[in-house]
């Protein structure tokens, strides 16, 4: 792959853009049109006022209130099309920023932890790398076609009245991007180093916050602290190397049309005084040209954003443009599995032993088989194999005698529920929470699995019951609550193969004593595999499987 710096990284980038802008057309035209349209108001406001000004200075007469009046009904409309414009380029930004989003989101979801990206790298893709192509679609896009569309209008009205003048602006406007390209010069460099920057200072926080507790404890907060600062510091001197070719573009810009306004002014002015055969047209060529330079104006504005945006494009192009993993569909969710496990091997890290060795076992219909052993034993890494969450280096998974690794990863999940010693529940009410498992579970259904994972047990106690709200996190639960809503969502999704990860951990006797008694009615007729360092376990009539420490 070429680096990240690499002009062909960064021509893939604007191609992948393109074709993207592609299922925009419908959104795009809108502001075109509208832009067009402000552009003839422009004309005919220029034309008025040369009308009025021609008259007022004795050179022709004719202008009076009546073309004064309709010139200000003209700017009132240009004025009142512009905005509605920049509103349509707005729409034009969100619908793109949804769409996108959406698949980089459902990407990611596919992929699952086969995917190696930090959790802060996730969501500076899916959030900042997502609002940075924005300027692409809402501005960009329109300015760069009204930039070759406006300025030919202005050309053909000013041509009408004074060839040599059109030509003056369409030398002048030819210049525009030239000035642009060079002042843009390393701009998408400077942009995919700036969204790199913001990758790893959001990575870093992310992680530091997460192990606040820990730096506190080894005393490593004030060096994590300066060293957040410095990378912050890197960010910002990025950001601002970026907007530097803006100002840069923006300044040529306004030069090449001062030049051009004293230019006409000269010209004109000269002819004025010697008494022009066409003073009107004179005086009209000279107020077209900031209609001719206000869509450039507007590209150049642009110009820095779509370098942006060719900058933060490069990650979500290599997410969005990924092969997905290949893989069989399930016709249907067997209602019983049988599973086995051959001699599987898993060495996540080259440099370290493997987490999983030459592990074996099966299990029947209806069997429950508790992992137990010390930590680092591989117990969770097993459930991550199982679960399609990486691909062992060695030995075979099948459920009922088939190769597993030929499903696709989601097909396998489809079999599967798991329950995780820190189960997440998110912002919103327990009712939602358990939905996560089954969307499109009836009423009914939900009761009967928040029943059964004794959910409405202290449901009952709570101000609205399931609907009561909880923070994120689980905020506003005990670690016992929580872990029954995760039973809730298992009980729920019913499938034939349930996978428990060190469910009891971090709670008191009795409530773990409760958790297992539900524990016991989830795996009952379900094929469980459940890790563990809990003797309460031994309670459910499960075969155990001691696994040693690799190493």
């Amino acid at each position: 792959m070429a680096p990240m710096d690499s002009p062909a990284e960064g021509r893939a980038a604007r191609a992948w853009l393109m074709r993207q802008a592609r299922g925009q057309r419908a959104h795009l035209l809108r502001p075109v049109l509208l832009g067009l349209a402000g552009t003839g108001c422009a004309l005919l406001f220029a034309l008025l006022v040369a009308r009025v000004l021609a008259t007022l200075l004795g050179f022709a007469e004719g202008g009076g209130w009546a073309e004064l009046a309709l010139a200000a009904a003209f700017a009132l409309l240009g004025a009142t099309l512009s905005t509605v414009q920049e509103r349509a380029q707005l729409a034009a930004g969100e619908a793109a920023r949804a769409r996108l989003r959406r698949d980089a989101f459902a990407r990611l979801l596919d992929a699952g932890p086969l995917d190696g990206r930090g959790l802060g790298a996730k969501s500076a893709l899916v959030v900042d790398r997502v609002e940075a192509v924005d300027g692409f679609f809402a501005r960009w896009l329109p300015s760069a076609t009204l930039a070759v569309l406006s300025p030919l209008l202005v050309l053909a009205a000013v041509a009408w009245f004074d060839w040599v003048s059109a030509l003056v602006l369409a030398v002048m406007g030819l210049l525009v991007p030239v000035a642009m390209a060079v002042t843009g010069i390393g701009a998408a460099r400077e942009a995919r180093r700036q969204m790199a920057a913001l990758d790893q200072l959001g990575s870093r926080f992310l992680d530091r916050l997460r192990g606040l507790a820990t730096l506190v404890q080894f005393n490593r907060a004030e060096a994590e602290a300066k060293a957040l600062g410095e990378a912050a510091a890197e960010f910002r001197a990025r950001t601002l190397r970026v907007l530097r070719v803006a100002f840069l573009s923006s300044t040529a810009l306004e030069f090449l049309a001062a030049g051009t306004l004293a230019y006409l002014a000269w010209r004109h002015g000269a002819l004025l005084g010697a008494r022009h055969e066409a003073p009107v047209g004179a005086l009209f060529c000279i107020l077209a040209v900031p209609a001719f330079f206000a869509p450039l104006r507007a590209f150049s504005a642009a110009y820095h954003e779509a370098q942006s945006a060719a900058g933060a494009a490069g990650e979500l192009r290599a997410l969005l443009e990924a092969a997905p993993r290949p893989g069989l569909a399930l016709d249907a969710v067997p209602p019983r599995v049988a599973l086995a496990v051959t001699d599987l091997t898993w060495r996540p890290d080259p440099a370290r032993p493997p987490a999983v060795q030459r592990v074996t076992f099966a299990v029947a219909p209806g069997e429950t088989l508790l992992l137990m052993g010390p930590s680092g034993s591989g117990k969770t890494s097993i459930l991550r194999l199982l679960m399609g969450f990486a691909r062992p280096d060695g030995g075979r998974i099948a459920l009922n005698g088939q190769d597993a690794g030929r499903l696709a990863p989601a097909e396998l999940r489809r079999a599967i529920a798991f329950v995780g010693q820190r189960p997440h529940l998110f912002a919103g009410t327990l009712r939602e929470n358990i939905l996560l498992a089954r969307p499109d579970a009836t009423p009914a259904q939900l009761d009967r699995a928040a029943e059964a994972a004794r959910v409405n047990a202290f449901a009952a106690g709570l101000p609205q019951g399931l609907d009561t709200l909880v923070g994120e996190g689980g905020f506003g639960l005990s670690g016992g609550q929580a872990q029954r809503v995760a039973l809730a969502r298992a009980f729920l999704r019913d499938a034939p193969l349930i996978l428990l990860d060190e469910p009891t951990a971090h709670l008191d006797p009795a409530t773990e004593a409760g958790l297992v008694e539900a524990i016991g009615r989830l795996v009952a007729g379900r094929t469980a595999v459940i890790a563990t360092h809990s003797p309460a376990f031994r309670a459910l009539s499960a075969r155990v499987m001691e696994l040693s420490h690799v190493g």
